[in-house]
This record gives structure tokens, sequence and C-alpha cells, in this order.
């Protein structure tokens, strides 16, 4: 098979794949007559080709995809103006901890956010298939360790952990914010319960942690004639008086 047959087969496996495809079963296409790297040769030559389209061939956790090109997304929702339900702050903000710090517990999750962990939360994570437990701390209880499933490496379109943004960074931190945010909305197909988002949101947002993330606002500045900040206005200074001659 020469290579431009052999592009055609992996263009077409790719586009009829539902999810990512990983090198091993490309192999399985051309029953191991072409190695690893002369596929990854193929898949880069692919990727050249689809350079000015409107989708593009990406390499994420699980394998490689074609996927639509982030700046044509704005385009594409209005084929599908519902969205699912947002996931809440807290849920993001508990997710983002797990992401950088894992594997952690809910109690070290608690320690960071300085609020308790509803048990929704992890749940919805759990269910979304972006977190997972990986095993248990040996300590008192034995409580259970989160870390992040390759599920949330693709939905973020990235292949491992080390190319998340610097979480040291506040603007690169929310820019992770964001992209939670689109990965859910490009992940269309696998909408989350919608009672279940309402019953979460409902209690976490009451418990997102103010001032974790740059977007949380600042408290407005106290004014120097109200230091203690009281809503009541300040009482005007009674007039000078004259000392009688």
């Amino acid at each position: 098979m020469n290579t431009a047959e052999a592009k055609r087969v992996l263009e077409a496996a790719l586009i009829c794949s539902p999810q990512p495809l990983p090198v091993r079963d490309m192999r399985v296409l051309f029953q191991d007559e072409l190695g690893a790297d002369t596929l990854k040769t193929l898949l880069f030559d692919l990727q050249n080709d689809w350079a000015n389209r409107g989708v593009e061939l990406v390499s994420v956790a699980t394998g490689w995809r074609f996927q639509s090109r982030p700046e044509l997304r704005e385009y594409l929702d209005r084929l599908h103006p519902e969205k699912p339900p947002r996931y809440s702050r807290a849920t993001l903000e508990t997710l983002a901890i797990i992401a950088y710090r894992q594997p952690v517990t809910r109690g070290d999750i608690e320690d960071i956010r300085g609020v308790t962990v509803n048990s929704l939360i992890v749940k919805q994570l759990e269910d979304r298939g972006w977190i997972e437990v990986i095993g248990h701390r040996e300590t008192v209880g034995r409580p259970s360790l989160f870390a992040t499933t390759r599920q949330f490496l693709d939905d973020l379109g990235i292949d491992s952990l080390d190319q998340l943004p610097v979480s040291d960074d506040p603007a690169q931190r929310a820019e992770l914010m964001a992209s939670l945010s689109r990965a859910e909305d490009a992940q269309a197909d696998l909408p989350i319960d919608g009672q279940a988002a309402d019953d979460t949101a409902a209690v976490a947002d009451a418990d997102a942690a103010p001032g974790l993330f740059p977007e949380s606002p600042a408290p407005e500045p106290l004014s120097s004639d109200n230091p203690a900040g009281d809503i009541s206005p300040v009482p005007p200074a009674p007039p000078a008086t004259q000392a009688p001659p």
C-alpha cells in the first residue's frame, strides 16, 4: 500500500470514529504492516493537509481525532442554541483543585477552599467522567484519593497534565476555567442530568469560596469618611462658633 492510499484509510477511519483513535487501533487497520513511527508521520501529513480547513486533526490523551476549530464554535453553536446546564462556580473550583493538586482527598479540597465540599459536586464530576477514585490514603478513615481522568484531558483537548496552564498564574488559571466551560459546551452530546445540575447549583453556589480564583469580585473599598463601612450617611460637622470678645 502506498502512502497516499494509507492516508486515505487513516482519514476515513478518523472521520468515522466517534471517539479519539489510538495508534494501536490504527495499526489494526493495516494488519500491523505499518509501525507506530510510520503512522505518526502519516498523521502529521494529514494535519498539514487539513491546516487551512474548518476542522483540524489533533492529538489528545486517548488518541487522535478530528474536531472543529475553536474560532468557528460561535457559528456552530447557532445550530444548537440550547446549551446543557452549566457547572456552578464551586464545581469548577473543586475540579481545578483536583487537577492541580491530585491525588487529593475531600479533606484536602476543603482545606484549600475553606468550605465543606458538597457530595453532589463530587458525584457530578464523577458522572461527567472528569474525576475518579484512584486509591485511599493510609490514614485514619482511609479517605478516597481523587484524580482526573483521561476523559478530562480529552475534553480539554490536551495530551497530559503537563499542558495545563501554570497554576500560579492568575490569567492562565482563569483561562483554565474558561476552557472547562468551553469543553462542556462542546460536549453537547453528553449533557449532564438537568435536575441533578439544578440541585447541585442550588447548594454549590452557596459554598463557592470567594477570592479563590481571580474572577471573584473584590470587596468595595471603604470610604475614608466612613472607614467602618456603615451604609448610613455621615452626619455633617457642627458649624464653627466664635468666642465672645
